[in-house]
């Protein structure tokens, strides 16, 4: 494993996951454990080798663990280990701190995950004043508890018992919805959406995320 050779953490810390694609395989694992596929399905621009490579460091690391799951399942998954999951406070910073890039290339595919954690980490407290709700949001054939309880959300796997509507979508469409600013019936509409329950509670959930104002550029930037 190549070393920036300090005794400083953060240069230690870059020494464990710094590499391509090791903090994108901390950041598919937050949300739990998972096959190789399905992390291969979650990174598709990484090679079988390359994640294989990464997963071996990360294990050996003390980041993240293997275990087999019982019968009937019996599948290999990886999950991190309880440091590992330390990591969740730097992968939303990290995706705060991205997102107010002014040349994010917001056109390009994420992660059913990547949307998830993007999505807790751009809510807006200020846009849930006096909205408490449930609803179960499927992305894909994944559920989703999304539940808005005094101005702040609870987003994870799972169903909650009563939703106050059901939502149903693919990632890329959620991207649009929360992050992109797209009409709930345009989707709807598409077929790229269905809900079942309080359509308006749903669409004023979905409009509670919010990409912060880009960073301005530095004023001596080109300077000599």
């Amino acid at each position: 494993m190549r070393t920036y050779g300090e005794g400083c953490p953060a240069a230690h810390a870059l020494d464990l996951v710094g590499e391509r694609w090791s903090l994108l395989i901390v950041r598919e694992l937050l949300l739990g454990p998972k096959r190789f596929t399905d992390l291969r399905a979650g990174l598709p621009a990484a090679s079988a080798n390359v994640l294989s490579l990464r997963l071996r460091e990360l294990e050996a690391a003390g980041v993240v663990g293997k275990r087999r799951l019982p019968p009937p399942a019996a599948s290999k998954v990886y999950e991190l280990t309880e440091w590992g999951r330390e990591l969740e406070g730097a992968i939303v910073l990290l995706l705060r701190w991205g997102a107010r890039s002014a040349a994010i290339p917001f056109d390009a595919p994420m992660s059913a995950d990547a949307v998830i954690l993007s999505m807790r980490s751009l809510f807006s407290p200020q846009s849930a004043q006096g909205f408490d709700a449930a609803f179960e949001l499927w992305v894909g054939d994944r559920p989703f508890i999304a539940e808005v309880i005094d101005a702040q959300l609870v987003l994870a796997p799972g169903r909650p018992e009563h939703p106050h509507a059901v939502i149903r979508t693919d990632a890329e469409t959620l991207k649009r919805l929360t992050l992109g600013g797209r009409s709930l019936d345009v989707s709807m509409h598409a077929g790229r959406v269905t809900v079942q329950g309080d359509q308006a509670m749903a669409e004023r959930f979905l409009g509670m995320f919010r990409l912060p104002e880009p960073a301005a550029a530095s004023a001596s930037a080109g300077a000599v």
